[in-house]
């Protein structure tokens, strides 16, 4: 009732017979196109889309572009020089409409650790469920169990979102269905290492690019597995400290009580700047959040609860906090990532180091965390050096801490409100024949602030992939009820979208 009425709230529209009728022609025409459908996800899931392999990077750029083509597509690489991923970009115009979307996705993946995995990353494989046996899909008849899920790194993020926006237009084309906008896509191929070069990207081509509206498909569904819309993401400011003690590891009975211990300092530096509930302890490090707004909680307030039960799956005593998952993405996040000091041998290590996560919300920048942080540090009396320090610089220094800051942007949410907000959120109800979750902002980054700041349009996500898809882990998955989930939302923001 909750959602409903949010929905309502937001769009005040009710879902017309025409769209019933299109969600059912998908429907029929992906049942009849399983086999298919799920072959492509594979296929893409076997190329080695990754930041450590260019040529697999360039096979699946190459890939994109074609299947483009085959589609009627104007279909393109753009590039911003040599050592980049090429973005593929594809366009098709469509008679007599009014607006272009341009739909949003990246086909690069997280790096892989093939012995975390349980089977070969880029060889996908078929299972019934998380932890389930192995399937022998290409054996089998579909329909295929709903429950199964593809395991293979990029599957679920963002090669589903792709999979399903070239099955969406097929489905569409065999139904006699035309869109209702003009399309373009955009499909990156470095989002995993901070998009680099996609702001040079966007704007080298920003008359070719333009736009009414940018769909993202990055990101999960809401934990309820309730079909999703986003306005928004957190930014991110990566951190690696490394700690120092002595010059070489020492005995720990001969030399501990003595010698410092970077380990026990990187467990100092932690609690300096997050207390026991995650907040982040930095004096003036809120200050630049921008407050939540009485819509955003309204749709907060609206979704389904899922913290109990997503508590009890994950197998944890408390949360961090007692606001909920939802309202705690709302603001700021210091997360640390690892921890490395040592080994089991009783020595007292040398160095310590730990990786930090920063999690933006608006209107906070990168270059200000950072300002923040190592003037709040100081000021605790850390000595904060950029580079490996000398001998001098360690006799000198009580507390040291070597800072090295990785890449980061800042977040973005958009206007909930606006005509192509409440056409969004009521074209994708109307797909899924009920009220969608509607979150303010998502939880996890993508660098969609650049779409907002060069091209002036409203920015919304899309996702489509489950929650528990192991995303930039090991064993990653698609759950094959989401990806046909997804192709009827798809279908739906093409056919049935206008403001």
């Amino acid at each position: 009732m909750r959602l409903a009425l949010t929905l309502a709230v937001l769009c005040g529209l009710a879902a017309p017979a025409a769209a019933a009728d299109l969600s059912t022609q998908v429907r029929a025409w992906r049942a009849a196109h399983e086999a298919q459908v799920v072959g492509q996800l594979a296929d893409f899931a076997a190329i080695p889309s990754v930041a450590a392999d260019p040529a697999g990077l360039q096979a699946q750029a190459d890939r994109l572009q074609d299947e483009l083509k085959r589609r009627g597509f104007d279909a393109r690489q753009l590039s911003a020089g040599a050592g980049a991923p090429p973005v593929v970009f594809g366009a098709l115009a469509i008679p007599r409409a009014r607006r272009t979307v341009v739909f949003y996705a990246h086909y690069d993946g997280q790096p892989v650790t093939p012995s975390q995995w349980r089977s070969d990353p880029f060889k996908p494989v078929m299972r019934q469920g998380l932890s389930g046996p192995d399937v022998d899909w290409r054996g089998a008849k579909p329909p295929y169990d709903p429950e199964w899920r593809l395991f293979g790194r990029a599957a679920s993020d963002d090669k589903s979102p792709i999979v399903a926006f070239l099955a969406a237009f097929d489905a569409l084309q065999a139904s006699g269905r035309r869109p209702s906008v003009n399309l373009k896509v955009v499909w990156e191929g470095e989002e995993e290492r901070n998009s680099p070069h996609l702001e040079t990207i966007l704007k080298q081509n920003q008359a070719l690019l333009a736009a009414d509206l940018w769909l993202i498909g990055d990101g999960p569904l809401h934990q309820s597995r309730t079909r999703t819309i986003y306005f928004g993401a957190r930014g991110n400011a990566g951190l690696e400290a490394t700690l120092y003690g002595p010059l070489r590891a020492l005995h720990s009975g001969h030399y501990g009580n003595w010698a410092p211990n970077p380990a026990a300092l990187a467990a100092q530096l932690i609690t300096d700047l997050r207390d026991p509930q995650g907040r982040i302890r930095i004096p003036g490090f809120a200050d630049d959040v921008r407050a939540v707004t009485a819509a955003e909680r309204q749709a907060i307030a609206g979704l389904p609860p899922v913290d109990e039960a997503l508590r009890r799956e994950l197998a944890f005593g408390r949360a961090e906090s007692d606001e909920g998952l939802t309202l705690s993405t709302m603001r700021p996040a210091l997360n640390v990532t690892a921890l490395r000091a040592g080994d089991a041998g009783r020595a007292i290590p040398a160095e310590a180091m730990v990786s930090f996560d920063f999690r933006l919300v608006p209107d906070e920048t990168p270059e200000r965390v950072q300002a923040k942080t190592e003037a709040y540090l100081a000021g605790l009396g850390w000595t904060v050096v950029h580079t490996d320090p000398d001998a001098a610089v360690r006799l000198a220094s009580a507390k040291l801490v070597k800072l090295d800051w990785t890449g980061g942007y800042p977040a973005l949410r958009s206007d909930m409100t606006t005509p192509a907000a409440r056409a969004v959120v009521a074209a994708a109800s109307r797909a899924g024949g009920g009220p969608v979750a509607v979150l303010p902002m998502m939880g996890g980054s993508v660098p969609i602030h650049l779409f907002a700041d060069i091209f002036q349009v409203p920015v919304i996500g899309l996702p489509i992939v489950n929650h528990d898809n192991n995303q930039h882990a090991a064993n990653e998955n698609a759950r094959l009820q989401n990806l046909w989930d997804g192709i009827e939302t798809y279908a739906g923001l093409m056919a049935d979208l206008s403001w």
